[in-house]
């Protein structure tokens, strides 16, 4: 789909839901929320975390003007505004006022300290947009949320966020295999660590094979009662624990398709793509999934390596024979499918593959990885 210009979405009747087309707008509006819901009623196991300590818990300090002034000095004008049609060229103009940025920072502290977020922040508006380079468009799934939130409360978020990952970063909460989604770590960070663990390997006489799972609707499948739990075992402020367990229940929000707009639906689950906190709080949240992974394959003395992207994830080993390989990356499959079950995330199967990395000059015909005799998934 073109985007060097406006596209306008397909006819809502082109979309399918369980074989049928949305003939109506309600019936659209239905098939899109529970697509991207498919995880409200997921079951969590809360007792996952046991076995992962906390960090000392640090103090929150009250905001000051010059993280809300570096937060909105990066923010573009031409970004498109939220439900309070505010725009960031509006905001900044107020933020120059001292009054005004004086009574949002005690707007920002007050909300912190009470453990409250106003439900005018919770208001959203979802713009359905297509995925790219997809040769159909009449699944849900072909489809992505950019969610636009009133913008003040934006702006209290990417204070909020900014503070986090300094937070996290000083007490090593953070996995050291999480490479995006994050400050100071990119995609060039990934190549880089991965032409190093490949180069290592052939240097001892291994060669290196890796596994790509994805995880399916990941920010929208984030149980909040397990976020939370995580939040405490960072090391956070009791209060900023106390205050993300409101902010994150309760919040509502509309889908827009074209110039269709539904009415407002209950979201329960997940965190907005597009909030300044989702690449932080779905980091936190996989942090600890990367954690305990690590610690059941060192257990079953599995030599396995994980790399994560947010919703993409790696897995890799490195062994004389792609036989001896293919079996490491069979039993971590299995470990890694059953822990995310219990994180209440879902491996997108489709789309996992297998990639072997050999220096053989001729014809490389590595082994099948023949999962279904095994009773395993099937790659």
């Amino acid at each position: 789909m073109n985007w060097i210009k406006g596209q306008k979405l397909p006819a809502i009747e082109a979309i399918k839901h369980d074989g049928y087309p949305c003939l109506t707008p309600d019936s659209l509006w239905d098939t899109l929320h529970n697509t991207f819901n498919t995880t409200l009623n997921h079951q969590v196991d809360l007792n996952i975390l046991n076995e992962i300590e906390h960090k000392l818990s640090q103090w929150w300090s009250p905001f000051s003007k010059e993280e809300f002034k570096s937060a909105i000095s990066k923010c573009s004008d031409a970004s498109v505004p939220g439900p309070d049609k505010l725009t960031w060229h509006h905001l900044k103009f107020i933020v120059n006022q001292d009054t005004c940025l004086t009574n949002i920072i005690n707007i920002a502290d007050s909300c912190i300290n009470l453990g409250y977020w106003p439900k005018y922040f919770k208001i959203s508006s979802m713009i359905i947009i297509p995925k790219l380079n997809k040769t159909l468009y009449d699944q849900p799934k072909a489809f992505q949320l950019i969610v636009l939130l009133n913008t003040l409360g934006k702006l209290i978020e990417k204070v909020i966020a900014e503070r986090l990952q300094f937070t996290v970063t000083c007490n090593d909460f953070i996995h050291p295999s999480q490479l995006e989604g994050l400050k100071f770590k990119s995609t060039m960070d990934a190549g880089i660590v991965l032409t190093h663990i490949f180069r290592s390997g052939w240097a001892r006489g291994k060669s290196t094979s890796s596994l790509t799972f994805d995880i399916s609707q990941f920010f929208p499948s984030l149980n909040h009662k397990l976020l939370i739990l995580i939040l405490g075992k960072a090391g956070l402020d009791p209060k900023v624990t106390f205050f993300f367990a409101n902010y994150l229940v309760r919040r509502r929000t509309s889908y827009i398709w074209n110039d269709l707009s539904s009415p407002m639906f209950d979201v329960n689950v997940g965190v907005g793509q597009g909030s300044a906190l989702s690449p932080i709080l779905s980091a936190l949240y996989l942090t600890l999934f990367l954690y305990i992974l690590e610690n059941q394959l060192k257990n079953l003395k599995i030599p396995i390596s994980v790399l994560s992207f947010v919703d993409d994830g790696l897995i890799i080993t490195q062994n004389k024979t792609f036989d001896i390989s293919n079996s490491h990356l069979f039993c971590s499959y299995n470990v890694l499918s059953k822990l995310l079950d219990s994180f209440g995330l879902v491996i997108e199967h489709s789309k996992t593959e297998i990639f072997h990395f050999s220096r053989s000059q001729g014809f490389f015909n590595p082994p099948p990885l023949d999962l279904s005799p095994l009773g395993g998934p099937i790659l």
